[in-house]
């Protein structure tokens, strides 16, 4: 059996762990040939594709690194026109690949799905620092990036502190606002805005006034996806043909200039932006990861295509990709860390 492996979408730590415990476990117990496709779908879109075989040695000794040692591209489209969707099964033909573990977000699985017009096969591995693969409770590289954040925020508060200052912490997450709640909590934010709740403009700066007469400094967790009631959505840019073709972004800037007018505190913003997706995988995201890339290998071997593995009520297991393309977990308005964070006085900026 012939499997390639890929990393598609945006970089994330524990990608090389996946990439490990697959191919080892591959090699181990179904003596398979394992092919590394370089930058995700990309490097089977060109006429002369871009593969390199992944041996056990080669993929010793990368466990604890960041990133992908087989390169990503979270712009690359296989299914953006016919020619480049018949170049790929033409590549898939002339490689012999049996199946393709496809480690990535919504957008790769979306991707996948979509290639099994060509006859390509995938096993789908969900990576995401944002935590919205549908039927995934905890992606890999989640727990990594909130730890980023919430070190960020206690690094920010010193200052703020210090300054007497309204600081704006802007995180990724997209559509979904699980990074900048549970950063947010972690990390002992006053206020926490997420996509899934339009935030009130006026209450934002009740609790920042109300706040300058107590402590004077106030700490803003903002998801790039929220947005003010009555207002659309801070696109940063939009790429054509991108199975992701709208990048947000700013959203921290825009609030910023909306508070000032209002608070005699000096109001600053910082976009964290790709040190959320950089560095070393936690302990748990090396673990979790590991047990991701292996549960891939027993799909491979058992013939289970079309899948893509998941984490649900502790248990890893697998879905059919087409149950998460084009889907996004978001968070529950009822989910209990809502309720808490409004018990324990965090402001999610919601009216009344």
């Amino acid at each position: 059996m012939r499997v390639g492996v890929l990393t598609g979408g945006g970089d994330c730590p524990g990608l090389n762990a996946v990439i490990r415990s697959v191919t080892k476990s591959l090699i181990n117990h179904g003596q398979c040939e394992v092919l590394g496709i370089a930058d995700g779908f990309e490097g089977l879109m060109e006429a002369q594709p871009r593969v390199k075989p992944l041996y056990w040695d080669e993929v010793s000794g990368i466990l604890h690194m960041g990133g992908t040692v087989l390169g990503t591209s979270n712009s690359a489209n296989p299914l953006r026109d016919a020619a480049t969707l018949e170049q790929v099964g033409r590549n898939v033909q002339t490689l012999g690949l049996d199946v393709v573990v496809a480690i990535g977000g919504d957008g790769t699985m979306s991707l996948a799905h979509g290639l099994a017009q060509v006859g390509l096969q995938c096993v789908g591995v969900p990576k995401t620092i944002d935590n919205d693969i549908a039927h995934c409770e905890r992606s890999f590289g989640f727990d990594t990036a909130v730890s980023t954040v919430t070190e960020s925020l206690r690094r920010i508060e010193s200052t703020a502190n210090s300054h007497h200052r309204v600081m704006i912490v802007e995180t990724m997450g997209r559509h979904a606002g699980w990074l900048a709640l549970e950063s947010g909590i972690a990390g002992a934010a006053d206020i926490i805005l997420l996509p899934e709740i339009d935030y009130d403009l006026q209450t934002i700066i009740r609790v920042c006034q109300e706040r300058e007469q107590r402590q004077r400094y106030t700490i803003i967790c903002i998801g790039e996806g929220a947005k003010e009631s009555g207002t659309s959505l801070t696109v940063r840019e939009r790429i054509e043909y991108s199975p992701d073709p709208v990048r947000l972004g700013g959203v921290g800037h825009v609030l910023r200039e909306r508070l000032q007018p209002h608070l005699k505190s000096e109001v600053r913003t910082t976009v964290l932006g790709h040190v959320q997706r950089g560095g070393d995988p936690t302990p748990f995201d090396r673990v979790l990861a590991t047990q991701f890339g292996h549960h891939a290998a027993q799909l491979v071997l058992q013939g289970s295509y079309g899948r893509m593995v998941t984490l649900e009520r502790g248990v890893i297991g697998s879905v059919a990709i087409s149950q998460v393309a084009n889907t996004q977990r978001q968070v529950p308005l009822q989910h209990g860390l809502l309720v808490m964070a409004r018990d324990i006085g965090i402001s999610l900026g919601e009216a009344g």
